[in-house]
């Protein structure tokens, strides 16, 4: 009998395994709290990758501004202007 804990020993040993489980399941509940869940991960994947193709879409639309822009230029600035100062510029040369 003197090798068997007393009752209050007993008690006293299941308390400390109780508040060491309780204390896991609580560390547990604050990693599961950090934790992503895989649905939200998702749907934050699918708004990036939806955000960077509107990305890409404005991007080449800026282009074709750009390159429009510049046939603009060409057309409407520096071949008329070429268009005048070239016979100017033979007119010159010719009447040396």
């Amino acid at each position: 009998m003197p090798d068997e804990p007393t009752l209050g020993e007993v008690v006293r040993r299941f308390d400390e395994r109780f508040t060491d489980v309780r204390d896991d399941i609580q560390q547990l509940g604050r990693r599961m709290d950090e934790k992503v869940d895989q649905r939200i991960y998702d749907l934050r994947h699918e708004a990036l990758t939806a955000r960077v193709g509107t990305l890409e879409t404005l991007r080449e639309k800026d282009t074709e501004k750009l390159i429009a822009t510049r046939r603009w230029l060409i057309g409407a600035v520096i071949v008329p202007l070429v268009g005048i100062l070239l016979p100017v510029i033979i007119l010159l040369t010719r009447g040396t």
